[in-house]
């Protein structure tokens, strides 16, 4: 069967099973809910000379809404996203229905999350971790996920066709204006497939182990050929009510089929509006912990104090590989939630050195840059 008579066979399929009812839900009336936050950002860079002498800065970060509907098993979730100019404006972070098949299964259609390692963060901070900025942490792509959930299995089988498209063109550029990082420029992502499994060794859930993997194209618009990409990854979660421990180590590789004298041991990953480079080839490596610290003051409800460390090892040797370390606190205080984090990188792109460099080839004579971070969000 050929490649897009295929995927187009897999979405019917499974959108066939919103409309299948195998279990009877009761609810008569839908019922929806609508929430947001405002969030404000304060920083301080090591690598901003002008910053430093006003004492940093203090700003507007983003609104968002999100809304939450169901009824009869069938339901939606969607966040819109609304960012300053300078980062990007405006976008959908996700938006999915969703059919619950019975009290384990459900599948989901849309701009869904991608299966793909510890789910939704794979950190504490508000930087996140490494991962997000390769495209594999809170990712968010165009398709399908069947979802199996139980006291002691959890697993994912989806179809993604294509990242997030706006333009519909026959060769029209993938745009960097969204939430999560995705193959931007010349080539696009299509046809992924990915799946996952957890296992759950105790009844409480406090152990999760598990393994992710992907694989799908990548669409190159000068050559019209299709590469490919894939990865793999192994991961380990302990949640208590007072500890988290998140640990996860990737194997990442990109094939693009670039047209002749362009690099294919670099792709352009782009977010926030704003593309750059990403080494076609690496490792990730990834360890965060927190301790939460319970107060049920008037004022603050509990502290959650953690470091989230990423390693990016490029397999190019003459890449310069990539460190992330953040060091912080949250703070809660019913529906405020502040993050004051203490976020070092060393050939990292948002983190001081030549932006659109720091993850492909970076530099071997790099130093470390960090940013003194504050972000204060009211959550509705």
């Amino acid at each position: 069967m050929p490649r897009n008579y295929f995927s187009l066979f897999l979405i019917l399929a499974f959108s066939f099973s919103l409309f299948n009812p195998q279990h009877s839900y009761a609810q008569d009336e839908p019922e929806v809910n609508i929430g947001g936050a405002v969030r404000f950002n304060y920083n301080l860079s090591s690598w901003k000379p002008g910053q430093q002498a006003r004492g940093g800065d203090f700003g507007y970060d983003v609104f968002m809404i999100n809304a939450d509907a169901k009824f009869k098993g069938v339901y939606l979730e969607a966040e819109y996203r609304l960012y300053s100019d300078a980062f990007g404006g405006g976008f959908l972070k996700y938006g999915f229905v969703g059919y619950n098949i019975d009290e384990k299964r459900r599948v989901e259609i849309g701009l869904a999350e991608v299966p793909f390692g510890i789910e939704r963060y794979n950190s504490h901070n508000w930087f996140l971790n490494l991962p997000y900025y390769v495209g594999l942490e809170d990712d968010y792509d165009m398709g399908l996920d069947y979802i199996y959930n139980d006291d002691r299995f959890e697993y994912h089988l989806a179809f993604f066709k294509n990242a997030e498209e706006f333009a519909f063109g026959s060769n029209t550029e993938s745009s960097p204006h969204r939430y999560s990082y995705d193959v931007v420029g010349r080539n696009k992502e299509v046809n992924q497939f990915n799946g996952k499994l957890i296992w759950k060794p105790l009844s409480d859930n406090t152990h999760k182990i598990g393994f992710s993997g992907e694989y799908g194209g990548l669409y190159n618009i000068d050559t019209e050929e299709t590469g490919d990409h894939y990865a793999l990854a192994l991961h380990y979660e302990y949640q208590s009510n007072d500890w988290s421990v998140k640990s996860q180590a990737t194997k990442s590789k990109l094939n693009p089929k670039n047209a002749p004298g362009e690099s294919r041991d670099v792709v352009s990953m782009g977010a926030y509006g704003v593309p750059y480079e990403v080494a076609a080839d690496f490792e990730l490596y990834t360890l965060g912990v927190a301790k939460k610290l319970p107060l049920e003051t008037k004022v603050i409800k509990y502290l959650e104090i953690y470091n989230d460390f990423g390693y990016m090892n490029k397999r190019k040797d003459e890449f310069a590989n990539t460190f992330m370390n953040v060091f912080g606190v949250l703070i809660n205080t019913g529906p405020i939630f502040t993050y004051i984090d203490y976020a070092a990188g060393y050939n990292h792109s948002w983190l001081g050195g030549d932006f659109t460099n720091e993850f492909a080839a970076g530099m071997p004579d790099a130093k470390w840059e960090a940013r003194f971070n504050i972000n204060i969000g009211y959550y509705f």
